[in-house]
């Protein structure tokens, strides 16, 4: 599988080449259609928390349109707080991680919210989907780097 061949080659990598791939993956798995935001996030670290695709798919599959399709927080932010919680194992450490990629997506997006970075009931979209899930990934590396 490519995802597959994907994560091999992180290995080999340098840190910065790794956010970079694990960013494209945790894309690529939202635009095949097979992830959702959160799904896509989850099973991209599947293997830096120690479980498989399936459980990481299990995991996401409530979060999907703003958990539960109900326009709340970004899909890919809770799929990033999942990874966060199974890294640190630690809710003051997790809380303040999450803190501040909560933050910087909101700065840099406009929104944490799916409704409003979809442009639900105000017609003007701030990020796609895929530019969340990247955005996401990329925040969580920095927090896992710290």
């Amino acid at each position: 599988m490519y995802y597959a061949a994907k994560v091999l080659s992180l290995q080999t990598n340098t840190n910065s080449n790794i956010m970079e791939t694990r960013k494209h993956i945790a894309v690529e798995k939202l635009d095949s259609g097979t992830h959702n935001c959160a799904q896509a996030i989850i099973c991209t670290y599947a293997n830096l928390i120690g479980i498989d695709e399936e459980t990481g798919r299990n995991l996401g599959c409530a979060f999907g349109a703003g958990m539960g399709n109900m326009e709340g927080t970004c899909g890919a932010l809770t799929g990033a707080s999942v990874v966060l919680g199974l890294t640190t194992q630690d809710k003051a450490k997790a809380r303040k991680a999450m803190r501040q990629i909560m933050t910087q997506f909101q700065q840099r997006n406009g929104a944490t919210q799916c409704k409003l970075l979809k442009g639900v009931g105000t017609g003007v979209v701030l990020r796609e989907c895929s530019g969340c899930v990247a955005d996401a990934a990329e925040l969580l590396e920095e927090q896992l780097e710290v």
